[in-house]
């Protein structure tokens, strides 16, 4: 009998993650499958609840459940901190985890970028930006957060300096903001498939020696990564942070090393 994985969430249809944990699985031979479910908030707890009663491996949550996970799973200090929980174990219970923000962080050191003593500017301050702040702050970098509103910036930046140096603040001087950091990244939507002309800032904003990371995955390189490599700067796209968090998802769910190179030809090839 096949162990079922599967991800919540709501919209789901746009979700890479069956392909990406579907070929892990064949590539190691695993009696296992990862399927798709569209759940709202108000179902999570009943859904949660039902998939570990049928005997589910794990899970993992997006949009809009991650916050809703917290008062029904037992977090690990780091989820808790974060505030968001995107992968479930059932094995003991029911034990949340957040691995958005090590995905991020393995996706930089991947390309050679150093996070212990960088400054680094995050635009946007949801759900991933709070993983990533929190994650790159105890790695030992100076967070700036900057919103749109600006007091959701500073209200984050106030919970991260629980674990490091951050503040926060509005969009006014962006330009100011990013000559003065060593690594932005772009934690809205701007960008995002259909709308891939937006973006955050634009090559003047930028200069040589910053490294531009955008979690947008789809399109692939997006306006902001074509405005860095215009700059000369180091533009590192966003599909590997979703790959790195399903790969440390994996080891949790199975205590299996998974292989990450697979994992990352399902979702181009997704994509």
């Amino acid at each position: 009998m096949r162990t079922v994985f599967g991800v919540f969430g709501d919209p789901i249809a746009h979700s890479r993650s069956p392909n990406m944990h579907n070929a892990a699985f064949l590539e190691l031979g695993m009696e296992c499958t990862y399927h798709a479910f569209r759940v709202s908030p108000d179902n999570l707890k009943d859904a949660l609840l039902g998939a570990k009663a049928m005997g589910f491996g794990g899970v993992n949550l997006t949009v809009p459940l991650k916050q809703e996970a917290l008062g029904i799973v037992d977090a690990d200090p780091l989820a808790k901190s974060i505030g968001a929980v995107n992968t479930i174990d059932f094995k003991h219970g029911m034990k949340g985890y957040n691995t958005d923000g090590l995905g991020a962080k393995r996706t930089l050191e991947e390309k050679g970028v150093k996070i212990d003593g960088s400054n680094v500017l995050i635009v946007g301050a949801g759900g991933a930006a709070r993983a990533i702040a929190f994650q790159f702050a105890k790695d030992g970098a100076s967070i700036t957060i900057a919103n749109r509103t600006e007091k959701k910036a500073i209200d984050l930046a106030t919970d991260v300096s629980s674990v490091g140096l951050a503040s926060g603040c509005g969009l006014e001087n962006l330009k100011e903001l990013i000559h003065g950091s060593d690594i932005l990244v772009n934690c809205t939507t701007q960008g995002m498939h259909p709308n891939t002309e937006r973006t955050i800032a634009t090559s003047e904003y930028m200069h040589s020696e910053l490294t531009v990371f955008d979690i947008v995955y789809n399109p692939l390189e997006t306006r902001l990564l074509k405005e860095a490599k215009k700059a000369g700067a180091k533009a590192v796209s966003g599909e590997m942070m979703l790959v790195h968090q399903g790969a440390e998802a994996f080891r949790i769910w199975t205590g299996v090393e998974p292989p990450v190179d697979v994992m990352k030809r399902a979702v181009l090839e997704g994509l």
